[in-house]
């Protein structure tokens, strides 16, 4: 059973950074793309970075290009979200996600998900 667990989320003024991580468990992710999502209150899931395991490529959302940066580990077996110049707009609670399959970014293609982590960032 994979589990993704978060951390690294908590309050920050705007302009400021946090590092998210997540580590994987469970399986082998060698064919296994990564995301990271977000939910702001009474919004829908986003997508905000994805990064394949083996290959390193990545994509990103429009919003978070330029301030946000999605790596990965391998011998640590956990996924990273670098965030920078943060925006109240960022606040949301944040979501690591598994797909066993290529790069996505639709939340319906990730089968397995963490239990998010709380980003806050006041103005």
């Amino acid at each position: 059973q994979v589990q993704l667990v978060e951390s690294g989320g908590g309050l920050v003024q705007a302009g400021g950074s946090l590092r998210l991580s997540c580590a994987a468990s469970g399986r082998t992710f060698s064919n296994y793309a990564m995301g990271w999502f977000r939910q702001a209150p009474g919004k829908e899931r986003e997508f905000v970075a994805a990064i394949t395991w083996t290959i390193s490529n990545t994509y990103y959302a429009d919003s978070v290009k330029g301030r946000f940066t999605i790596s990965r580990d391998n011998a640590k077996n956990t996924l990273y979200l670098q965030m920078n110049s943060l925006k109240p707009e960022d606040t949301a609670v944040y979501y690591c996600a598994a797909n066993n399959g290529p790069l996505r970014v639709g939340p319906s293609e990730y089968a397995y998900w963490g239990q998010g982590t709380q980003v806050t960032v006041s103005s």
